[in-house]
Formats: C-alpha cells, structure tokens, sequence
C-alpha cells in the first residue's frame, strides 16, 4: 500500500464516530431500564431529549439528577428567554461548543428575539450592546464571568439593582448549566449538524 493510501485509511476509522458525534446512541426499544427510566423522566420535562441530554443517558441517574435543572430554566427562571440566550450564547461561543452555538445562534433570534448581528456578535466574543437596561446589565455580567475577570463593586451593585441577587443565581447557574453542556458536546465531539437517532 501507498504511504498516500495508507494516510488516506488512516483517517478512515468508522469506530471513531458513532450516531451523535463520537457518542454511539442506543435506540429506545434497546435501552435497559435504568436508561430508559432518565429517557422517560427527560421526555415528561422536556418534551424532547435534547443535545446533550442524549449523551448524558450513559450516566442515568445523573441525567435524572440534572434534568431538573435544565427545565427550571425552560419554565421558571427569572430571566427572560432574551437574557437567556445572551448567557447561554455568551458562554457556548466561551466553550467552542459548535452544535450549541449553531442550535442557540438560531433559538436567540426565533424564540429570544435577539437581532442576528447581536447574537452573532455573542458567540464571536465581539463587544455588542442592548438598548433593554436588563439584557445590557445581563450581557455585561456574563461576558466578565465567560471572560474570566473579576465581577467589580461597580457591577454587581448594578446587577443586584437591576436582576438581583435570584437573578445573579440564575445568571451564574445558567453559565454553569452550558458549560457543562458545551464540554459534554466537546469531548464527544458534536458537530454543529449533528441529528442523532430518530428516537
């Protein structure tokens, strides 16, 4: 064999990828209890088992421990779905996270009402502002946090004013939630078109 074939089958190797990036998906009607338990206890919170919920399924009873968390965020926060897409898109541009940054560049937009070049600008790490005092006060705290820079005086006073400290929690668990989020998607390597197993 050519060293140019043998270079060429090098990178060949089926067993490094599986159904979602490297993770290798196990199909519903395959999944032992215990899996299929965090499946079900997902899809009754979520109404889907999303990106990184599909990976964290190989750790059962954390994925039930966390899926919680994951849903208070989608029902209950105190911030709103645009502040919430400014953190989530602040810290997945943070981490590289490409499934997560294509996924919430869209959702930032649709659902949070976030111009395109603002979201784009919040993945990129590019200074961007909002006219809204919240989502300027948000967008400020978190990209010092993603940064990371110490949070001064002046600007946790601000942000106790304007979000307070259950928003400050909020913030701060939120930035917590996607990074792991977006390492999970790292080291199992999702690409940002990444689909998955029909489920």
């Amino acid at each position: 064999m050519s060293n140019e074939k043998k270079e060429l089958a090098m990178f060949d190797d089926p067993e490094d990828f599986g159904t979602f990036g490297r993770y290798v998906e196990v199909p519903v009607d395959e999944m032992p209890p215990e899996m299929r338990s965090a499946y079900e206890c997902t899809l009754k919170l979520r109404g889907l088992v999303p990106g990184p919920h599909k990976i964290w399924l190989a750790n059962p009873a954390l994925l039930k421990a966390i899926v919680p968390t994951g849903a208070y965020f989608q029902k209950d926060s105190s911030l709103s779905k645009a502040e919430i897409e400014i953190v989530t898109n602040v810290i997945t541009g943070r981490w590289l996270a490409a499934y997560a940054n294509y996924e919430h560049e869209k959702i930032g937009v649709a659902l949070g009402g976030l111009e395109p070049c603002k979201v784009e600008a919040l993945i990129a790490g590019l200074p961007t502002s909002f006219d809204d005092p919240r989502q300027q006060l948000v967008y400020e705290l978190a990209s010092t946090l993603a940064q990371p820079r110490v949070v001064p005086v002046g600007l946790f006073k601000r942000a106790q004013e304007t979000i307070g400290d259950k928003g400050i929690v909020d913030l701060t668990v939120l930035m917590g939630w996607f990074t792991g989020v977006s390492l999970t998607l790292a080291a199992f390597d999702v690409p940002s078109n990444a689909v998955g197993l029909k489920q």
